[in-house]
């Protein structure tokens, strides 16, 4: 008997072999809060003594500590995604951890169909890590210049596991932003 293979629209209420459908899936995860950070790199430039490669930056949620004796931390990464694909040939990159006043940083950069990460990084205050040359956001809660260790494929994503090479923390009193249901929110 031939096997019918679901179309992307009805895939979303098909569950997976173990039973868990995507939709069931995300809402589930919906409903644990996450801090927010803001991933950065810049791309190598295309030759030694070419001019600088771009920056680049990424919303994430799905970032943690992972040990502290070596001090490690982990963000996961959609495969195939620029920040993935820079990652892979750019070990070196940062993480601002945005305060609750950065909503407007972390949907700019968390667009789909957004324009060009050059433009993005327009009018926002940062500077470039010592470390890294990596741009670290001004007003952000903590900043940390990593070094990519190993990477690790899970289903759709990369767990970039790297070493925190540096720490800065800019903005020690403010809120965090965090992410809980599907949006942005405050601590009360």
């Amino acid at each position: 008997m031939p096997q019918t293979i679901a179309t992307s629209a009805e895939s979303a209420a098909v569950p997976h072999a173990e039973g868990v459908s995507e939709e069931q899936f995300r809402a589930a995860m919906s409903r644990l809060a996450a801090g927010v950070v803001l991933v950065t790199a810049q791309e190598p430039p295309l030759s030694e003594d070419g001019p600088r490669g771009e920056d680049v930056g990424m919303t994430a949620t799905a970032f943690m500590s992972v040990s502290l004796d070596p001090p490690l931390v982990m963000v996961s990464l959609r495969n195939g995604s620029r920040m993935d694909d820079l990652l892979t040939e750019q070990p070196l990159w940062a993480v601002s951890v945005l305060a609750e006043g950065q909503r407007h940083i972390a949907g700019r950069f968390a667009m789909k169909g957004r324009i060009s990460d050059r433009l993005l990084f327009q009018e926002l205050a940062f500077t470039r890590g010592a470390l890294t040359d990596a741009p670290l956001i001004g007003g952000a809660l903590a900043a940390l210049e990593c070094r990519t260790e190993r990477r690790v494929v899970a289903g759709d994503h990369t767990l970039v596991i790297a070493r925190v090479l540096s720490t800065t923390l800019p903005a020690a009193g403010d809120a965090p932003l965090t992410y809980f249901r599907g949006r942005y929110r405050h601590l009360s």
